[in-house]
């Protein structure tokens, strides 16, 4: 029994490639004003290493999280202070009062004069969780800005994370500890 090799067929290789219009996409870091640097960011080739620039953002941002609820704040100086949650103000967004002093609770203290516009996206979880992960992301803020409020922001509470979660049902369980009613019987 006598068999046939197949004829190999040539695959194509990087350099038959045609290049993208404008040539190769390899490019280098362009500097502009203000020291600020933007990199194209490109696939690098094997054995290349790519290194990142810094640049510089005209805000700061935390996350706080509380429970399920994750609240992402940025915050920009400004005139005044100009605090929106998920595209409305914070009295719209959480309508009662004390839900309202907890989120404007690490601005309003006595000490802090700053101005900022604050837009916060903050999703899961329930409103009183929303809340409370807002003012530790807007407390995280504050010590980026001046680490000297650290002290007061965490004599208050405003730094502690919160981690207690709703523990998960277990199977043959009610809920997560209670148990089925025992019949003697």
């Amino acid at each position: 029994m006598a068999t046939t090799a197949k004829p190999k067929t040539s695959k194509p290789t990087r350099s038959t490639r045609t290049p993208v219009a404008g040539g190769p996409a390899r490019s280098k870091p362009d500097t502009g004003e203000a020291g600020e640097t933007s990199v194209a960011v490109v696939a690098p080739r094997i054995g290349e290493t790519v290194r990142a620039a810094k640049v510089s953002l005209p805000y700061i941002e935390a996350v706080g999280r509380r429970k399920t609820a994750i609240a992402r704040v940025r915050a920009t100086s400004a005139s005044k202070t100009v605090v929106t949650v998920n595209g409305r103000t914070v009295e719209k967004y959480f309508g009662l009062p004390s839900l309202v002093a907890i989120v404007h609770a690490p601005l309003s203290r006595e000490g802090f004069s700053g101005k900022y516009t604050i837009s916060i996206k903050v999703g899961g979880g329930g409103i009183h969780a929303q809340a409370e992960a807002i003012r530790l992301g807007l407390s995280r803020i504050l010590v980026k800005e001046d680490v000297n409020q650290k002290g007061a922001l965490k004599k208050l509470g405003f730094l502690k994370r919160d981690s207690r979660k709703v523990e998960r049902k277990l199977f043959g369980f009610r809920k997560s500890r209670k148990r089925k009613q025992w019949k003697k019987r």
